[in-house]
């Protein structure tokens, strides 16, 4: 093997390396279930309304198809009840979560 010589690089070549160090430790990114956990934690609410709004959606549209629509109607009415209250999570969430960075 022959020895080979070192060259010397300019040193724009390592501004990257001074950056780094600058930037302190990488921060590792998180997975898309690692986020969803996180949400999930941060405000337990939201899904719990996703969930009654998909119950009551379902249930509604299985008194209609059988013939219920008295039930089918309340069924409706509280879907619409469920999303409200998870849009109300939703915003305070935000609120929170924004109260919080401050």
């Amino acid at each position: 093997m022959a020895n080979k010589s070192q060259i010397p690089l300019p040193s724009e070549d390592l501004d990257w390396i001074q950056l780094r160090q600058d930037l302190g430790p990488v921060v590792e990114v998180e997975t898309t279930k690692e986020r969803f956990v996180r949400k999930v934690k941060e405000n337990p609410l939201v899904p719990i309304g996703c969930l009654a709004t998909t119950a009551a959606l379902t249930a509604g549209l299985y008194n209609f198809r059988t013939g219920n629509r008295k039930m089918s109607q309340f069924m409706m009415r509280t879907r619409i009840a469920a999303q409200g209250f998870t849009v109300l999570a939703l915003i305070v969430g935000v609120v929170m979560t924004y109260g919080e960075k401050k």
